[in-house]
């Protein structure tokens, strides 16, 4: 269980960065791979959608830090 939540917080952290630094590159990103499925998408407002791309992340990141902090506290019991 320990295990599958670090795993859980590293792969969090990591997109978690890359959307708030990023946005721009996971938009494109998430635009090719519906390309291959033979779906176009194309954002309504771009500005809006970086903004929301780099409040995921925050989200992302913040739940990463809240399970590593869970662990932590756990561990010390």
């Amino acid at each position: 269980m320990i295990t599958a939540l670090i795993v859980f917080f590293l792969l969090s952290s990591v997109i978690g960065l890359f959307l708030m630094t990023k946005p721009q590159g996971a938009i494109e990103l998430q635009r090719r791979f519906y390309e291959k499925i033979n779906w176009r998408i194309e954002p309504i407002s771009m500005p809006k959608e970086i903004r929301n791309t780099r409040i995921m992340g925050w989200i992302l990141a913040i739940l990463a830090l809240i399970i590593i902090l869970y662990i932590f506290i756990n561990s010390l019991r």
